[in-house]
């Protein structure tokens, strides 16, 4: 069930109006803090988004012990590095729970992470709040739950809604390239981009593979020129769509229409090669989604701490709401329960909505997904730009194509 503007300014109304208000005396909190464990990729191939994340993560964090903190004590954010990879996830998690002695888990970013970190906190039978899994039918433990709201077949939804886009531009494409990271969740999608493709009757004039971690990407880059489709889907993560970018640029070969899964959204947008790219969001900084003074505050002040961490791109976008969303979650979840109780919680979850800056999110789907609330956004002159669907564009703008 896709969620209409007014659907979703009526839930942003209804953030507003609550635990996220500002300007009201509160206690201050004391006692032993509450610690919510979790790992960023801080280095390694994921580094660029998972400074996003950790932006964010200090943000909400300053903001709830603003606010008086949970059950009346501090929050402290227990973060380790876990390089980008699944297998050193899995030992912090590890010592998160047994070491640390967390109260509540959050994170980590890409789901082969999430996925290492979900089996761990199965294991000890705690509640994991995650914003980046890509993969519904993998989560399979129902403590888990998920702040990306793309829903529970996003191999299917995620393709149509960009074609539906397309498809309603002036150069509607005929053929099409799939060109894709085998990383689990983008590989995943991409595979159900071909088969939304042929059923669209798209015809595929190249499919291509690799692995994650590869850095040579002009071998690819030639092999799309040869092809010249009017499309290319891209499953890509992070710094990879900027190094295809980079290597079709260096063979003088420009892409017509063009979309990336999952960028990095800050060195993505200041690329000049990178206009009129297209990606999937839940959250951009600007109207309808900023209409709500809770979201706009958050853009205000993610741009002000991404401004002085030197990041590429300062505006919130979908790596941040998710990332916040979760955090919100957490918040929602304990505060309706005063409670820490993992089986209480997750109870409480699977039968409630949580509002969040992206909209209401439920979790009684597969994998513990609801609503996919996607949009596509497109990089304009140096901006990320929601575009489709229409009732969901920034003010102006429109799909530019090729």
């Amino acid at each position: 069930m896709a969620v209409d503007r007014r659907t979703f300014l009526a839930a942003m109304g209804a953030v507003g109006a609550g635990s996220l208000t500002h300007g009201l005396a509160r206690a201050q909190p004391s006692g032993n803090p509450i610690k919510v464990g979790g790992t960023l990729a801080l280095t390694g191939p994921f580094a660029a988004t998972g400074l996003v994340h950790k932006v964010t993560g200090e943000i909400f964090i300053d903001e709830l012990n603003q606010r008086g903190g949970l059950l009346g004590r501090p929050v402290q954010w227990v973060l380790k590095d876990d390089q980008s990879k699944p297998d050193v996830a899995r030992t912090l998690y590890e010592q998160l729970i047994t070491s640390d002695n967390v109260d509540l888990l959050i994170g980590p970013y890409a789901t082969g992470n999430i996925l290492s970190a979900m089996g761990v906190a199965q294991r000890h039978g705690k509640i994991i709040v995650h914003h980046t899994f890509g993969i519904p039918k993998l989560a399979k433990y129902d403590r888990q739950f998920p702040a990306w709201s793309f829903g529970p077949v996003p191999e299917d939804t995620t393709p149509n809604l960009v074609l539906d886009a397309l498809a309603a531009s002036a150069n509607p494409p005929k053929t099409i390239a799939v060109v894709t990271s085998k990383f689990p969740s983008v590989h995943f999608v991409s595979l159900g981009a071909r088969e939304v493709a042929k059923k669209r009757g798209l015809q595929e004039v190249l499919f291509l593979e690799w692995d994650f971690g590869n850095r040579d990407f002009g071998p690819i880059a030639g092999r799309i020129k040869e092809a010249d489709p009017d499309f290319i889907w891209t499953g890509a993560l992070g710094l990879e769509g900027n190094q295809l970018l980079d290597a079709m640029k260096k063979i003088d070969y420009k892409p017509r229409n063009h979309f990336y899964h999952f960028p990095a959204p800050g060195p993505m947008v200041t690329a000049p090669e990178a206009n009129g790219a297209l990606s999937v969001t839940i959250f951009e900084a600007h109207p309808p989604f900023t209409d709500n003074p809770v979201a706009a505050r958050f853009v205000e002040e993610f741009r002000a701490r991404a401004t002085q961490a030197n990041m590429p791109e300062t505006s919130v976008d979908t790596q941040a709401a998710a990332s916040y969303s979760a955090w919100q979650v957490i918040e929602a979840a304990v505060k309706a329960n005063n409670s820490l109780d993992d089986k209480t919680l997750a109870e409480w979850l699977r039968a409630n909505t949580v509002d969040t800056i992206q909209g209401k999110l439920r979790f009684n789907e597969l994998g513990n997904f609801g609503d996919d609330l996607n949009r596509v956004k497109q990089v304009q002159d140096g901006k990320w730009l929601t575009v489709w669907p229409k009732e969901w564009a920034a003010p102006g703008a429109t799909i530019r194509t090729s």
